[in-house]
């Protein structure tokens, strides 16, 4: 419900729902073969649960980001000049959101 009214008014570029594939599968799909996601791995706190699993297996971080969503459920992909304004409606909204990287050249 808090993305809708995001999509009515054009800002929703792309998005990626963070299933199985995890960080580093699903959201190239979105993404037009010229561009890559460049994720800033530390723009937000994961989870407990994240830390736990990564600890406990032990999983290497290259497959806690292939298999699991690290705590992001969806990555929106939006102009620069509009992500604050984005996180900004998601966060009144109720929701968690952060700008966690942008889009280069693949």
């Amino acid at each position: 419900r808090s993305i809708v009214p995001l999509v009515r008014k054009g800002l929703i570029k792309g998005l990626a729902h963070i299933t199985g594939g995890g960080l580093t599968e699903n959201p190239p799909r979105m993404l037009p073969k010229h561009l890559a996601g460049k994720f800033d791995w530390s723009a937000w706190e994961r989870p407990a649960l994240f830390k736990w699993l990564a600890e406990a297996g032990p999983v290497e971080e290259e497959e806690m980001r292939r298999t699991f969503n690290c705590g992001l459920g969806l990555v929106l992909c939006v102009a620069k000049n509009d992500a604050d304004a984005v996180v900004s409606a998601l966060c009144e909204s109720g929701e968690s959101a952060w700008v966690v990287g942008e889009l280069a050249a693949a």
